[in-house]
């Protein structure tokens, strides 16, 4: 007679649970907005420390008061000081409650989720009123400029403080310049999810068809828009590195 198998023991919790390597430890901020304690801090409401213009690297000249920084249009596009490359990134922008205008030309700006040059070179999140302000909807505030609209328009009225909340993962390229893997965004206003792991077809352009260049880290960008409208105010920007690496100064 053929001898039986001997029988397997039965399966237990612990064949499944993992111990380490153990996650390490963020003390979270006082408030979901609050930066927590692995954040870099971008603006505090201090100075402009963390930034330079982008068109020659020196001193950001946009204007710091009472704890807000404002645009200032004549002094162009500035940037961050130190390269990023994967992150969350936490940012509060606000229309001024006197806004003119209509359509792009209503409290427009941008945050550049990678700046890959000068001027509005890279991948821009849009910052627009669009509260009761129509334009067209891959330019709208929440859109991943002319690629991706917002799933819905969460804008709040000028005048009050809006939120961005976005988890970034930038492309990958290969050594002869391929894309081996596209730039992804995932974006929350005002805690309403509007982009859901969105998949960019290259840098966001104002003219013509997008297309990846590569890069390995950027800067984030914020956006001095040329419309006649009064200027935009941003406060509390922070951000955290997601892949381990440590941005360049």
């Amino acid at each position: 007679m053929a001898q039986e198998a001997p029988a397997r023991p039965a399966p237990k919790p612990q064949d499944t649970e993992q111990w380490s390597p153990t996650p390490p430890v963020v003390t979270p901020g006082a408030s979901s907005a609050a930066a927590p304690s692995d954040a870099i801090i971008l603006f505090d409401g201090r100075s402009l420390d963390q930034w330079v213009a982008t068109k020659d690297k020196s001193p950001a000249g946009w204007i710091v008061a009472n704890g807000v920084l404002t645009v200032n249009k004549q002094a162009g596009n500035i940037e961050t000081r130190r390269s990023f490359r994967n992150f969350q990134l936490h940012l509060e922008w606000r229309v001024p409650e006197n806004v003119t205008g209509s359509g792009q030309g209503r409290g427009n700006s941008g945050v550049f989720l990678a700046s890959t040059g000068p001027g509005d070179a890279g991948y821009e999140l849009q910052i627009l009123d669009s509260y009761n302000n129509p334009t067209y909807v891959n330019g709208q505030a929440g859109s991943l400029y002319k690629q991706h609209p917002p799933l819905v328009n969460a804008s709040r009225r000028p005048g009050e403080w809006q939120t961005y909340d976005v988890i970034w993962t930038a492309p990958v390229f290969s050594a002869d310049g391929k894309v081996t893997a596209p730039a992804r965004a995932t974006v929350l206003h005002n805690g309403v999810l509007i982009q859901n792991d969105a998949v960019l077809a290259g840098e966001t352009l104002y003219i013509g068809k997008p297309s990846y260049r590569p890069y390995s880290a950027a800067p984030l960008k914020l956006q001095a828009h040329g419309d006649p409208s009064p200027p935009l105010s941003f406060r509390n920007i922070w951000v955290r590195e997601l892949d381990g690496a440590a941005g360049s100064p």
